[in-house]
């Protein structure tokens, strides 16, 4: 869609609110994160556990199991920690929760809603050589992927 600077004036949320809104938003995050140094240093002091709570929720169509290998973390250590929602998650953790949430949060942008993001993360994709995406969101190489086919079909480009 657009850059957050070229519309943030406008009424629009930037890449970090639609991030930020899918990991619970100010109930999660004691100070705004509005540009990458906030995220990055959110990460490093422990996102808190409630930020991953919030995003397995929130799926529509991914379920906790589909997501364990992209978070780092087996669903039984997930509900585990569920109960404890400001203990935070270590920086890995919370890195890998980040870009699933900002990876989901421009996969919605390219397919218009949210469902349809999370039906294309669990299909194989022709341009990822037939591997889902969402299998990919465990090593960076494969995040990069990822992060780079969607930024083709942003473009009108799907190769």
């Amino acid at each position: 869609m657009s850059t957050a600077g070229s519309l943030l004036g406008r009424g629009e949320t930037g890449p970090y609110q639609r991030v930020t809104d899918l990991l619970g938003g100010p109930r999660v995050f004691k100070r705004p994160v509005v540009t990458q140094l906030d995220a990055h240093n959110a990460i490093k002091t422990g996102l808190p556990g409630g930020a991953l709570y919030h995003l397995v929720t929130h799926l529509r169509v991914l379920k906790p199991a589909s997501i364990e290998s992209a978070v780092g973390m087996s669903v039984r250590t997930y509900q585990r920690r569920k109960g404890a929602p400001d203990k935070p998650l270590s920086p890995e953790q919370g890195g890998r929760t980040w870009k699933l949430a900002e990876i989901l949060a421009q996969a919605s942008e390219v397919f218009g809603s949210q469902e349809e993001a999370e039906q294309w993360l669990e299909r194989p994709a022709i341009g990822l050589d037939g591997n889902r995406p969402l299998d990919l969101l465990d090593t960076p190489a494969g995040v990069e992927m990822v992060e780079d086919y969607l930024g083709r079909m942003a473009s009108g480009v799907y190769t």
